[in-house]
């Protein structure tokens, strides 16, 4: 197997193994997939958030976007707004029960990064660089390959 090949399978077996170790933040966020988790900590984390920001943040359509902020309106966990200056276009933020999904979320993110650091404080700046300048080098890779398929 070449380097290329074992970085990716690598990527694959880290990305597997992160989602076997973590499944405790399944059980403590029952109820909720992870793309409706991530979801909620984009909208609390992004200044008036749409349907459009929503969508083009998660690679998905306005449709499938629509479709899952109103799941998240139904379980109570988003609340719509408008602005008095315009009434056109609609927001999004956590209600009280939002927030405390999210300040779950991000306590077992806290956790798992405390878990991990033992890990990352191996690493040199060096090795740092490389590693985001190979991850900023492929995401902008992939960035133009997502626009080429869109333009189709």
């Amino acid at each position: 197997m070449d380097k290329e090949e074992r970085l990716r399978t690598g990527a694959r077996e880290l990305y597997k193994k992160m989602g076997w170790i973590n499944k405790k933040m399944e059980v403590s966020l029952k109820g909720y997939t992870s793309s409706e988790v991530h979801c909620l900590e984009y909208i609390e984390n992004t200044v008036d958030p749409n349907v459009t920001k929503l969508a083009d943040f998660f690679y998905m359509t306005r449709g499938a976007m629509s479709k899952m902020t109103k799941k998240l309106m139904k379980k109570g966990v988003v609340e719509s707004y408008q602005k008095p200056d315009n009434k056109k276009e609609i927001y999004f933020r956590l209600t009280k029960k939002g927030k405390e999904v999210y300040r779950i979320h991000e306590n077992l993110h806290q956790e798992f990064h405390d878990r991990d650091k033992i890990v990352f404080d191996q690493i040199t700046d060096e090795q740092f660089d490389n590693i985001l300048q190979f991850i900023e080098s492929y995401n902008q890779h992939l960035d133009k390959e997502i626009q080429k398929q869109k333009n189709q």
